[in-house]
């Protein structure tokens, strides 16, 4: 299984738009056949702040989401272009 989590901030005046986004990306990642999780967070008193966190099945999943076209259209096309700074935390389970 393949974990992490990805951190994101927006400007304020993006936050409708990027929620708009958020949703239609995570929908259409829900149903990729390798995704076993993908859920978007506000971070609770900054609002500003989005964390991903995403679970595939393999490498070959997680590679197959970044190369669908819903990935290219929302968050290359969408998310990136108005995020402000962005990190990835790969995560490993203790059970």
């Amino acid at each position: 299984m393949i974990t992490f989590m990805v951190r994101m901030t927006f400007a304020q005046e993006d936050r409708a738009d990027v929620a708009e986004t958020l949703r239609a990306l995570a929908v259409a990642s829900r149903e990729e056949p390798g995704c076993a999780n993908y859920i978007p967070h506000y971070v609770e008193g900054n609002p500003d702040t989005v964390l991903i966190y995403e679970q595939y099945r393999d490498k070959e999943a997680a590679e197959a989401h970044r190369n669908s076209p819903h990935f290219k259209k929302h968050a290359v096309g969408g998310l990136y272009q108005k995020m402000r700074e962005r990190a990835r935390e790969d995560l490993v389970a203790l059970v």
